[in-house]
């Protein structure tokens, strides 16, 4: 039976302005970076604390999902002081926090656009 998410992967133009940006702004660490052809590389982050695992990979044919609104929601303990902390890094929110009865969230963007939700309880 399945067990949890292994990988989730976020379609990038430029691999190393976004290992840049998550490893560097978001403090997330390289698990994996190897060459995987066509010019592209293999490229898996590891969240602190977390199982599941980032790839910083576009498939073929999935270019036109760069840089759009992701269905990838990452959790923190707490979102205003998160929100504070990446955006004094550079970090751009296009959602500042905000408290809904279903918890608390905000809206940032990564090197290429792409956008995320981070949410607390």
């Amino acid at each position: 039976m399945i067990r949890g998410i292994k990988i989730a992967g976020i379609p990038v133009r430029d691999q190393d302005a976004a290992l840049k940006f998550y490893t560097e702004k978001l403090g997330f660490k390289v698990a994996t970076d190897q060459p995987m052809g066509d010019g592209q590389r293999w490229i898996e982050l590891m969240i602190p604390g977390a199982e599941a695992k980032l790839a910083l990979f576009t498939p073929e044919g999935h270019e036109n999902r760069i840089g759009t609104f992701q269905s990838l929601t990452f959790w923190c303990d707490d979102v205003f002081a998160t929100a504070k902390t990446l955006a004094s890094k550079g970090v751009e929110f296009t959602q500042e926090p905000k408290s809904e009865v279903w918890g608390t969230f905000a809206l940032f963007k990564d090197a290429d656009g792409n956008q995320f939700v981070v949410s607390s309880k």
